[in-house]
């Protein structure tokens, strides 16, 4: 039976109700877990709902500090943290100790201070001083601990100086808790919660404004050489802080605002392109650039993490897969043509719904026999995958091996299938082939705006994916598309289930011949 997440789960033994949430694929190596278990410690009913709704909200903040990046944590943050260690202490949580004295929290973090001649090279010996600092030094070792703990249970990830903030700030928190249970033990019970936690008390002085010039081509080459991108987004995101560079006049990362970047969107698209290229090739690479800078402490803000444009797309715009009678009308001018890639690059993107740019780097040892199913494997060594998801092997579709496909990966014998095909800038025969297959299609007259001449094949998989009844995590397995859900990511997808599923798809090759006369073939499909 499905595990229900959205209310508590009755232990089937002790009785006790229990929080029990599956972790998020992207958070399992952060957590270090697949599932959150947290016992509400009741077998009563109401009172099991009302604990699980806070312990579930506790979850979820923690899961969504951990996909935030390294910040500074400012004031709330820290008063939250005092008043916490506060209460926690006067409700007996945290135990007595007889050493914390209002003399010892005043001076807790100034060890340097009252330093014992004799750890300055002297031979005087000072046994009180030297006794004082041990004493800090183990308290300053138990709010630091207190504070580990408590980015932990929090899922934050902070800098060095917050963690040392939040350090002290635990420490005022304990502080205030003692002098409010010295006043108990002399009769005084009037103050019992931390009274307003003076900020200045807790936060040392922040640091001086960056003033160093941090250059956005040091950024992107910190980040490149952290990262390790394929040659090609490198280029692509060159090409990006160049433009930024030339719109705002100079090439300095701490000098870029909000509103140069505002300026820039807008600038963007006045020239005519289309939003989600804006969003996609433009924003993106520069906002994770200087998201890289704030990370590594190279700059202080990132003036594009608030950069934000509208995609929508209207539905006339939308790009759409090819219809039964231009796909026929492609195929039976690939089945005619003498080049290679042409030939066939159709053909195999039809059947699988792959990326063009795939296809035309495959080899001949990515044509293999898996369990005695023919396949095509698309591998990163043959050429750059967009994602990881993308590196699949994928069964031939009946249409292909009897269309001679074999016969022709034999005949190349080794090395690329389409060896015709010049690399481009970043070693690929990919690029290249997809601008070949583009250019192409749009010869055989399709010219509608909506169809690209590479990813329609994709878009017409997905129709028949759901026309046919294949399974969707299968069409998702066979297109290289990522898991959508924590279900997918569970067990493997055999060859044999994929064959299964890609055989549905008739054959539109064999409904060529009888079409063949009413489609308007080019004399020379070459």
């Amino acid at each position: 039976m499905a595990l229900a997440m959205s209310r508590p789960w009755k232990h089937p033994k002790t009785g006790v109700y229990w929080l029990r949430k599956a972790v998020p694929a992207d958070l399992r190596v952060a957590v270090g877990k697949r599932e959150e278990k947290v016992s509400l410690k009741t077998k009563e009913p109401a009172e099991a709902k009302r604990l699980h709704a806070a312990a579930l909200a506790a979850v979820e903040e923690r899961w969504a500090n951990l996909r935030v990046p390294v910040r500074r944590l400012d004031d709330a943050d820290l008063r939250r943290a005092a008043e916490l260690v506060c209460q926690a202490r006067l409700d007996g949580k945290i135990a007595d100790d007889p050493f914390w004295t209002g003399e010892l929290a005043d001076s807790l973090w100034r060890l340097e201070n009252d330093t014992p001649d004799l750890m300055r090279g002297s031979l005087a010996f000072d046994e009180a001083a030297l006794s004082r600092n041990i004493a800090r030094q183990y308290h300053q070792d138990w709010c630091r601990s207190v504070a580990k703990d408590f980015l932990k249970g929090q899922g934050l990830s902070v800098d060095e100086q917050s963690e040392l903030d939040l350090a002290k700030a635990i420490s005022l928190g304990r502080r205030r808790a003692e002098s409010v249970l010295e006043q108990r033990r002399n009769g005084d019970f009037g103050q019992t919660l931390i009274a307003s936690v003076p900020t200045n008390a807790i936060v040392s002085p922040t640091s001086a404004s960056v003033t160093t010039p941090v250059t956005l081509q040091s950024l992107l080459d910190g980040w490149s050489t952290e990262k390790r991108p394929v040659a090609k987004t490198v280029y692509m995101w060159q090409r990006v802080i160049d433009q930024v560079a030339a719109f705002v006049g100079h090439k300095d990362a701490t000098r870029l605002s909000a509103d140069d970047l505002l300026r820039w969107k807008a600038a963007l698209i006045e020239s005519g392109l289309r939003t989600k290229t804006i969003r996609d090739s433009k924003i993106a690479p520069l906002r994770a650039i200087l998201q890289w800078g704030v990370d590594n402490r190279k700059i202080a803000t990132n003036p594009a993490s608030r950069i934000v444009i509208d995609v929508r797309t209207r539905v006339a715009e939308r790009r759409r897969g090819y219809t039964d009678d231009e796909a026929a009308l492609i195929l039976a001018n690939a089945a005619r043509s003498t080049e290679a890639v042409k030939k066939w690059a159709p053909l195999l993107c039809a059947y699988s719904g792959a990326r063009i740019s795939e296809v035309c780097q495959l080899r001949t040892e990515d044509i293999i026999q898996i369990g005695g199913i023919w396949c095509m494997k698309f591998d990163p060594a043959a050429g750059s995958l967009k994602t990881d998801s993308s590196e699949r092997a994928v069964p031939l579709h009946p249409a292909i091996t009897d269309a001679g496909f074999l016969g022709f990966v034999k005949s190349v014998r080794r090395g690329a299938l389409f060896a015709d095909l010049a690399a481009d800038r970043f070693g690929n025969r990919g690029g290249t082939g997809t601008k070949v297959i583009g250019k192409w299609v749009r010869s055989l007259g399709l010219n509608d705006a909506r169809l690209s001449p590479s990813h329609s094949w994709r878009h017409r998989f997905k129709t028949l994916g759901r026309q046919h009844g294949l399974a969707p995590d299968i069409v998702n397995a066979i297109t290289g598309h990522h898991r959508k859900t924590v279900a997918d990511s569970y067990g493997e997808f055999p060859i044999d289930a994929l064959h299964r599923e890609l055989s549905k798809i008739p054959k539109l090759i064999g409904s060529i011949r009888e079409q063949s006369s009413s489609l308007s073939l080019t004399k020379d499909g070459g």
